[in-house]
C-alpha cells in the first residue's frame, strides 16, 4: 500500500499573535498586570473569584470593579478570543460540537459529551495539525497556527458556561474530564498545552481545580515531548495513537513515525507509566482493510508486552468517523470482533469507544473543513 500524504510540520506559521488575556497569565503575573491599570492587588483575587468561581468574562458583570476602570480592563485582558460559529448536537443532546473562529479567522473545533457518570470536553491545541496522517480530516488540512494558552483554556469556560446554562440536558456541576484529542497535536504545541493544563488543575480563585486524573493528553509519538512530560511529575493520563504495531505500515498511516518507531514511541509510553503510575492509552482507529487484520493484533500484543505485564497499557480500539469521500472507512463488525478476541485471548485489556457525532461531522477536523 502507497499513501501519499503531506509533509510533517513541526514549526506552526507565523500568523498575527492572539491578544493577550487573563487565562494567559500565572498568578503573579494577573498581579502586576492588575496594579499596572492602577488597581490594588487585591483585585486581582477579586476578578479571578469572577472568571473562574462564576465563569463570567464580561467586565461588565464584574461589579466589586471600579466602573471606570472596566472597559480598559476588558480592553487589555478580557478580548474576545473565540466566536462561536456553529453549533451541531445529538444523541438527545449528549454530544454538542462547537465549531469557533478565532481573532485570525483561523477555526477550531471543541466536543462537549455526557456520559451517564461524568462530563467530558474534547479540545483542539492547534489550528489544524501538521502531522499529516491521510486518514484525518485536520492533518490533511494543514497546520495554520499553534493555539495560545488563552485559545485552549477558553474552550473549557465555555464548555462550563454551556453546562451552567442548561445546554446539555441531564448535567449539573462543571466539567469533569478534559481530553486534549480535538484538532492539533498537543505535545507540538507543548508550553501552552500545559500552561492551560496548570490553569485547569489550579484551586480557585487561580483555576478550575480540577483533578489531573481527569485529564488526557494525546499525541501520535513525539517521543522528546513524551520523555519532558514524564519528567513533569503530574498524573495525568497519556494516549498514545498508534494505530499500526509494525513500521512498515505505521511509516505511512502515521508520518511522524519515520522519525520515531514504535518500538521508541512505546518505550516512552511505558516509561511514562512506570513514573506516573498511571496507565497510559494506546488509541487505535480501525481502518477497513488497513489494520484491522488478526495477525496485526497478535502483533499489536506482542509489541506491548515486551515492556512488562498488562498493568501498564489498555487499548482503545476507535471505530474510524470517515470524512466524506474518503477511501478511509471504518472495520467491518466482524472484523473489529476478531480483532478484540485476539486481544483479549493474550490478555490485553481492550474495549470498543463509543461511537458518537457521525451525523454532526464528528470526527476531528471535519466541522472546520466543511466551514473553510
Amino acid at each position: 500500500m502507497t499513501v501519499k500524504t503531506l509533509p510533517l510540520v513541526f514549526e506552526a506559521p507565523r500568523r498575527g499573535k492572539p491578544p493577550t488575556h487573563w487565562f494567559d497569565l500565572s498568578p503573579e503575573e494577573r498581579v502586576e498586570a492588575t496594579q499596572k491599570l492602577g488597581l490594588p492587588r487585591f483585585r486581582a483575587d477579586q476578578i479571578s473569584r469572577h472568571v473562574f468561581d462564576r465563569l463570567e468574562t464580561d467586565v461588565n458583570q464584574f461589579s466589586d470593579i471600579p466602573a471606570g476602570i472596566r472597559q480598559e480592563l476588558g480592553e487589555q485582558l478580557f478580548p474576545q478570543l473565540l466566536t462561536e460559529v456553529t453549533r451541531r448536537s445529538t444523541d438527545d443532546g449528549a454530544t454538542v460540537k462547537t465549531l469557533w473562529r478565532l481573532h485570525d479567522g483561523s477555526l477550531l473545533e471543541s466536543v462537549l459529551m455526557r456520559y451517564p457518570q461524568r462530563t467530558t470536553l474534547c479540545i483542539s491545541s492547534q489550528a489544524g495539525c501538521g502531522m499529516a496522517c491521510p486518514f484525518c480530516a485536520t492533518g490533511q488540512g494543514g497546520l495554520k497556527r499553534n493555539l495560545s494558552q488563552a485559545e485552549i483554556t477558553a474552550q473549557v469556560l465555555a464548555a462550563d458556561q454551556q453546562l451552567a446554562a442548561g445546554l446539555v440536558p441531564g448535567t449539573t456541576g462543571r466539567l469533569n474530564n478534559i481530553v486534549f484529542m480535538g484538532m492539533g497535536e498537543p505535545l507540538a504545541n507543548y508550553k501552552a498545552v500545559m500552561g492551560s493544563i496548570r490553569t485547569f488543575l489550579a484551586p480557585g480563585p487561580n483555576g478550575f481545580g480540577m483533578s489531573a486524573r481527569g485529564i488526557t493528553v494525546s499525541t501520535v509519538g513525539l517521543v522528546p515531548a513524551i520523555q519532558k512530560l514524564t519528567d513533569e511529575g503530574l498524573p495525568l493520563t497519556l494516549a498514545v495513537s498508534l494505530h499500526a504495531p509494525d513500521d512498515e505500515l505505521r511509516d505511512e498511516i502515521v508520518p511522524i513515525n519515520t522519525r520515531w518507531k514504535v518500538a521508541e514511541v512505546v518505550d516512552a509510553a511505558w516509561e511514562y507509566a512506570r513514573v506516573t503510575k498511571r496507565r497510559v492509552s494506546i488509541e487505535y482507529a480501525m481502518m477497513r482493510d488497513i489494520n484491522d487484520q488478526v495477525e496485526r493484533a497478535e502483533l499489536l500484543a506482542k509489541v506491548l508486552k515486551k515492556r512488562g505485564d498488562w498493568g501498564w497499557v489498555h487499548v482503545n480500539l476507535i471505530p474510524l468517523n470517515p470524512t466524506p469521500g474518503s477511501k478511509w472507512t471504518a472495520s467491518r463488525k466482524a472484523d473489529e470482533k476478531a480483532f478484540i478476541d485476539t486481544l483479549e485471548r493474550r490478555g490485553v485489556p481492550v474495549t470498543l469507544r463509543d461511537t458518537r457525532g457521525q451525523e454532526i461531522d464528528g470526527a476531528c477536523g471535519q466541522l472546520a473543513a466543511a466551514n473553510q
